[in-house]
């Protein structure tokens, strides 16, 4: 199959058809290049546009940041749809024991599925063979962590210096619109991106 180009219409149909299909649909290989092509190509339309004054500019603005949003949505349903049948798929080859069809996977999701058999088939000789051989579950237990008691520590404060506009995150999510002289609490990735382009300034305590 040839390389794709990614539009926002073709990732609808996409999403539509992994929907509204049991078996995973096969997608090109050359996916997630692309989807990367297509959102930086859209992340620079919205710098572009956020630099102009014009009320058409801002009204194109906004529809781009809307059809980004939209975008982000199909993008999480859509590997979500995906992940699903692939855990089912997994669960199923280890109960099963059969051979399966996995050529519509692609390549990161074939690695996924064979580690969930792998971890499948572990517990399943681990606890219910062991079990049925009279014998006491053979698995390496993790301690439980209390929620309530643990620290956050996958945020960073940080003092916005210039107003910044609504932008998308290197982990696909909407932030801002954030006004100059605003502290927030961001993840550490986007924090780091806008201190090291001089938009914010690092508010963390220093460690002694």
């Amino acid at each position: 199959m040839g390389d794709v180009v990614i539009t926002y219409e073709i990732l609808y149909e996409i999403l539509r058809k992994e929907k509204y299909r049991a078996e995973l649909q096969k997608v090109e290989e050359n996916y997630y290049a692309s989807v990367i092509k297509y959102l930086q190509e859209k992340s620079a339309i919205l710098e572009s546009q956020a630099k102009k004054s014009s009320v058409f500019a801002s009204t194109e603005l906004e529809k781009t940041q809307t059809q980004m949003r939209n975008v982000i949505k199909i993008l999480k349903e859509l590997y979500e749809k995906r992940e699903s049948k692939i855990v089912q798929f997994a669960l199923f080859a280890s109960r099963s024991q059969n051979l399966q069809d996995t050529s519509t996977m692609l390549p990161e999701e074939y690695a996924f599925y064979c580690g969930l058999k792998e971890t499948f088939d572990s517990y399943r000789q681990g606890i219910i063979t062991n079990l049925l051989e009279n014998k006491m579950p053979d698995i390496k237990l993790v301690e439980q962590k209390d929620l309530k008691t643990e620290e956050k520590t996958d945020s960073k404060l940080v003092l916005v210096l210039n107003d910044v506009p609504e932008f998308v995150g290197p982990d696909l999510n909407n932030y801002g619109p954030y006004k100059a002289g605003e502290t927030q609490e961001l993840p550490p990735m986007v924090a780091g991106m806008l201190i090291s382009t001089g938009q914010a300034k690092d508010e963390n305590p220093k460690e002694d």
